[in-house]
């Protein structure tokens, strides 16, 4: 353990001085010459020490000049050791060959989670067939879905920490005996997914996807799908995540799209899906309606420039512009203010307050569109505060939902300026057909030329920006599909009341509250090609009455052309020869078919037999900022359509943040791809990534610099399991994640401290290669030989999987990792392994001492490896296999992953409160012997002898440990003083005193 001068007693330099400077009787001659000679002694030392320092400073100086860099400051460079054994893929890996003598990520990580995969480990029917001795009866079930990631994907570190913390909990529940599955699945990602692909035959071919055609352009998705779909699934392979991939599912499979239909169909004929022409969020680049998640929010501070896709130059956004409209047959005016001016053109009507008395004898009259034979109606409304600028406000209902809500009250015109491909509809007159951000430049000119531009001031604002595309979002009216929410919400809303349903932490329980009480209806079509095609069909007919689009009586929904003419002609009594049917050309919003995740993945909504064992799954477990966009869907539409909540247990993950607490962003430079951090990467590839970002010039450059703050080494290779480790210590619950990567390379040193300690053992025979292997017992009882510190490490094993215990069921990963770490590197690795080396390396061997350190190590590397296995499974399960097992392993599992985890009632009757205290006392009393060695630059690897003046009670307990102060302090001998030494014992030097003890040297 690292010590400093700070864990001395504050008074231990006041007393070091006093014996030095030997207060009490005159000095003898002999004394004296003795000073002398150690005050030479001392300068002599100086003197070298100074000309040490010097001598580092020119070599510093010198490396400088040449542009080079002093050994400190370069990076550390590790021996990469590569697993090299012939292995083939799935076969076991060889644990009879040398073990590295250091630890290497790459080495460790080889081979395994093939040979777990081939053997079946992850899958729910090996305990069926390999049933677990620590299984409860009936036998305990966990399951949970993956959040589907997009298809698209590449592993960010959104992914890492939802594989880590839901790897580790399925992990956990395996080794705990129960039947764990976990399934895994794909999200087809509809507009990310055809939007690369378009990208891609644009690129390759120079076609469009309307010139494919709908068919071409469809297969060609597929093509890609089945070229690059599952690399997102090898980069969670390459976390460790025990997955049953036997199962994986993609969201547009044959089943699942059937699921999806059938959902739709059984909404829509209960009247929960309907149709209807209100505002949505449109993209005019993808030419398609948006979900929420899909729209970044922007804030500005005020005037910004922007680039938008489609125009060559930045438009201006964050200002907010007054202009003028005259008053019909009058010279008055009313000045109105909007930061969208080329939405004037859509305007149907001023609104002012009621009760302005500055407007009242305008409530009435008429402006006139100073570009546009329109007069537009000067009304009230309760919704104009007066106090805000004029206190007149131009309402545009078809392209603002406030302006929409007060058409609709004031029954005006919804007039449609802009269309869906961005230019500006045949309603603006001159300036029809052109692109809108143009226009509302253009109109900014002919405002001033006309005489009617009034000012321009700067304005804070949100711009949603869509995230696909980039493109600025316009609120357009649009015919689309909604679902009904109120009822459904209710129900999600009930859950969390009555408990049934728990969320954690509980913080969000409010949050979930508020979203589902102020639910509105939610959009589900998208004006895409690749998803799920709405199944529903307009119906026409020569002998029925033409039907509006919005017209719920002409949209009839099936799985087929053909069930869908049967549904017709029994609704309007006609023939099927007789009826035309159109299939609605949008798709479902991809949010719709991942509402279904946790029961179409198990076959739904055929009852299937996964479907009766699986569902409802256990847990969900995924990040808050999704907690309305997904994982409230999958609850509403459980409860509607199987009348049982999709999970239990909800958990929500924190998100990650740089170190410095800024939100990831490929604009600041500070993303971070896991495998990089798992791999390792130099400061030059980072910046090459950066280039593929797209960034302008000032943003490349600022992301740069930020990257060359941040890693001016690169990034070291810190492996999967340090990653691992790292993100779970993160995990506390509520709290977002400021990720250093520092802190992960520190979790790789820990990764090597397991290392050197198996080593260890394995030196001392316990190692399965070595000829008289130590042979464990099959359960741990002690032997009647243990001394003090061999029942204290036992002790302090109990309380790590009794905190383990308790963290696992509590989802407080923090209060595991820390335990774990504790055990292993404070109690194992600094004190019990540094004990006993004494009795293990001894000249003449006690070898019934030697046999009780033994059994005591065992059983610590052995359940100390399993208490870390569900978050470090590559280096527990590399070291776990080269410890012996008892009977020889006949019977053992054959892998740590199914290898019970250890229980608090196995060790809870070896906790003794007592001897951890007087240990903690000792080690405490080591560290000040420690602190003063340190803060008087004593470095010699000579022994002392230890002189102490305790209490009765005091004495007594560093007696009993003497054995433990000695190798751990680099003690001699220790002699217990009756009295306190008296002025004249000056060659006593008061190195610690407490209120119970003082610790001496004697001079040399």
């Amino acid at each position: 353990m690292a010590t400093n001068s700070e864990n001395m007693n504050p008074g231990d330099n006041e007393n070091t001085q006093q014996a030095a400077t030997g207060e009490g009787p005159p000095k003898t001659a002999k004394q004296l010459a003795k000073e002398a000679e150690k005050a030479e002694k001392l300068k002599k030392f100086e003197e070298k020490q100074k000309a040490k320092a010097k001598a580092e400073e020119e070599k510093k100086a010198k490396e400088q000049a040449a542009g080079g860099a002093s050994a400190k400051e370069k990076t550390v460079v590790r021996d990469i050791t590569e697993y090299t054994s012939p292995t083939a893929a799935g076969e076991k890996k060889d644990i009879h060959c040398e073990l590295p003598k250091a630890y290497s990520p790459k080495y460790v990580e080889a081979a395994w989670y093939n040979w777990w995969e081939k053997q079946g480990f992850f899958r729910p029917e090996y305990y069926d067939e390999h049933p677990p001795a620590n299984a409860s009866t009936p036998r305990k079930s966990f399951t949970m879905v993956i959040p589907p990631p997009n298809v698209t994907g590449y592993l960010h570190l959104g992914h890492a920490i939802m594989c880590t913390l839901e790897d580790t909990i399925s992990r956990w529940h395996r080794m705990c005996g129960e039947t764990v599955l976990w399934v895994p699945g794909c999200d087809h990602a509809g507009i990310a997914t055809q939007v690369v692909v378009e990208k891609k035959i644009m690129r390759e071919k120079k076609l469009s996807r309307h010139d494919l055609g709908r068919e071409k352009f469809l297969e060609e998705v597929w093509k890609w799908k089945n070229e690059k779909g599952d690399h997102i699934y090898e980069q969670i392979k390459a976390l460790g995540s025990s997955c049953d991939w036997s199962r994986k599912v993609f969201t547009m499979d044959k089943d699942m799209s059937y699921a999806v239909e059938e959902a739709f169909i059984r909404m829509h004929e209960k009247k929960l899906i309907y149709r209807s022409t209100r505002l949505v969020n449109w993209s005019c680049t993808l030419k398609s309606a948006i979900s929420d998640i899909e729209v970044e929010k922007t804030e500005l501070k005020g005037k910004t420039l922007i680039r938008v896709p489609g125009y060559e130059q930045p438009v201006e956004f964050g200002v907010l512009t007054f202009f003028a409209y005259p008053v019909e047959n009058s010279k008055e005016e009313i000045i109105v203010a909007t930061t969208r001016l080329e939405t004037m053109l859509g305007d149907t009507a001023v609104v002012v307050h009621p009760d302005d008395e500055r407007y009242k004898h305008l409530h009435g009259k008429f402006v006139q569109h100073p570009f546009l034979p329109r007069r537009i109606p000067i009304l009230s409304d309760t919704m104009v505060d007066p106090a805000f600028g004029s206190g007149a406000v131009k309402i545009t209902p078809a392209h603002d939902q406030n302006d929409f809500d007060c058409g609709r009250r004031l029954n005006l015109p919804f007039i449609t300026c802009i269309n869906g491909d961005g230019l500006m509809s045949s309603e603006c007159g001159p300036y029809a057909g052109k692109p809108r951000f143009d226009v509302r430049r253009q109109l900014l000119n002919d405002l001033k030329e006309r005489g009617l531009y009034r000012d321009s001031k700067e304005n804070e604002m949100v711009l949603p920006i869509c995230s696909r595309s980039k493109d600025i979002i316009e609120p357009l009216l649009k015919p689309q599909w909604y679902v009904n929410c109120q009822s459904m919400a209710q129900r999600s809303i009930d859950a969390v009341r009555s408990k049934e349903l728990k969320i954690l932490p509980t913080l969000f329980e409010p949050v979930w509250y508020r979203w589902l009480e102020d639910i509105r209806d939610w959009c589900i079509s998208r004006q895409l090609w690749w998803g799920h095609r709405i199944p529903s069909y307009f119906i026409s007919s020569d002998d029925i009455p033409a039907g509006n689009d919005t017209d719920d009586k002409y949209w009839v929904s099936a799985h087929s052309r053909e069930e869908a003419l049967d549904k017709a002609a029994q609704r309007f009594n006609i023939s099927k020869e007789k009826i035309r049917l159109e299939q609605d050309e949008d798709v479902l919003d991809t949010w719709f078919s991942s509402g279904l995740f946790p029961f179409s993945s198990f076959g739904w909504p055929m009852e299937t037999d996964d479907l009766k064992r699986f569902f409802p799954t256990t847990l969900l477990e995924t990040g808050h900022d999704i907690i309305f966009f997904w994982v409230a869907r999958m609850v509403m539409m459980s409860l509607e359509l199987t009348d049982r909540l999709p999970f239990t247990e909800i958990y929500l993950h924190a998100i990650i943040r740089d170190a410095h607490g800024r939100k990831m962003s490929k604009s600041i430079g500070n993303v971070i791809d896991p495998l990089d951090v798992i791999t390792g990467i130099t400061l030059e590839k980072l910046h090459e990534q950066l280039k593929t970002a797209n960034l302008d010039p000032k943003e490349y450059e600022r992301a740069k610099q930020g990257q060359q703050g941040d890693y001016p080494k690169g990034i070291p290779e810190c492996g999967t399991d340090a990653l691992r480790f790292a993100l779970c210590s993160y995990a506390n619950q509520g709290r977002d994640i400021n990720l250093d990567v520092l802190r992960v390379e520190g979790y790789r040193r820990f990764c090597n401290k397991l290392w050197n300690a198996i080593r260890f053992a394995m030196s001392k025979n316990l190692d399965i290669n070595a000829p008289n292997c130590f042979q464990p017992p099959a359960e741990f009882k002690l032997t009647g030989h243990e001394k003090p510190c061999d029942l204290w490490i036992i002790s302090r094993l109990s309380h790590a999987i009794q905190q383990c215990e308790h963290g696992f069921k509590n989802y407080l990963f923090p209060q595991i990792t820390t335990a774990i770490y504790n055990f292993w590197l404070y109690e194992l690795c600094d004190v019990y392994i540094e004990y006993v080396k004494k009795d293990l390396y001894a000249k003449e061997p006690d070898l019934q001492r030697q046999e009780t350190i033994k059994l005591m190590l065992y059983t610590c590397l052995n359940n100390g490896l399993r208490l870390l296995a569900p978050i470090m499974p590559f280096v527990s399960e590399e070291l776990f296999q080269r410890l012996p097992k008892p009977n020889n392993g006949q019977g053992a599992p054959p892998s740590l992953c199914v290898t019970p985890y250890p229980q608090s009632s196995e060790f809870q009757q070896y906790r003794n409160e007592n001897i951890e205290t007087n240990v903690t006392t000792i080690y405490e009393s080591i560290n000040k012997i420690r602190s003063y060695r340190s803060a008087n630059k004593i470095v010699s690897k000579e022994k002392d002898n230890l002189y102490i003046h305790a209490s009765p009670t005091s004495a007594t307990l560093f007696t009993e440990y003497t054995d433990l102060i000695q190798p751990l302090a680099n003690i001699d001998t220790i002699q217990l003083l009756k009295d306190k030494p008296t002025g004249d014992q000056n060659e006593y030097i008061n190195i610690a005193t407490t209120s119970d003890y003082t610790f001496y040297f004697k001079s040399k």
